[in-house]
């Protein structure tokens, strides 16, 4: 297997695609106001909601009749947001699965945190675990996936590596 360095590109070029910024990841959800509670929870703020629907938005999602929920949700220091959106129709008639950390695809989203067992424990009153243990990762970072509403999981990483003293 090749290492990871001779297969990713050359990041020091100049981004000729157009990319400006991260904006936001969008998770499907059935439950929208459960999983809209459990990421302000965590500290996201609530941006906005709407219903959206019609013929564009029917065209971009590649769907007949779609008529959607969506509550934009950000980061408190505005590095991204987080859509979730509810499908009224087309609805999903298979439902929410709790895969596996190792199923392939998008699997979670990773947020830095301060206080993280304050906040493991904030979440275990409310109904939520961790999926594995809390764990250091070579005395960098403190580190957990926690599994929220429908089986999504959230990797809540703490930086806690102490500077050498010179």
């Amino acid at each position: 297997m090749p290492a990871i360095d001779s297969i990713l590109p050359n990041t020091s070029e100049e981004n000729d695609m157009g990319m400006l910024r991260f904006d936001h990841v969008g998770v499907v959800v059935d439950d929208l106001a459960a999983v809209a509670a459990f990421f302000l929870d965590l500290g996201f703020e609530r941006e906005g909601d709407a219903l959206v629907e019609g013929e564009s938005v029917d065209e971009i999602n590649g769907l007949d009749g779609v008529r959607a929920e969506v509550v934009m949700l950000e980061i408190p220091d505005g590095s991204g947001k987080l859509e979730l959106i509810k499908y009224h129709a087309p609805a999903d008639t298979d439902g929410a699965h709790a895969w596996p950390a190792n199923r392939l695809g998008f699997r979670h989203i990773a947020f830095e945190v301060e206080a993280l067992n304050t906040i493991i424990d904030g979440l275990r009153d409310k109904g939520f675990d961790t999926v594995g243990e809390v764990s250091d990762f070579e005395d960098t970072y403190r580190l957990c996936y926690i599994r929220g509403p429908e089986g999504l999981i959230v990797e809540l990483a703490e930086y806690i590596a102490v500077e050498e003293a010179s």
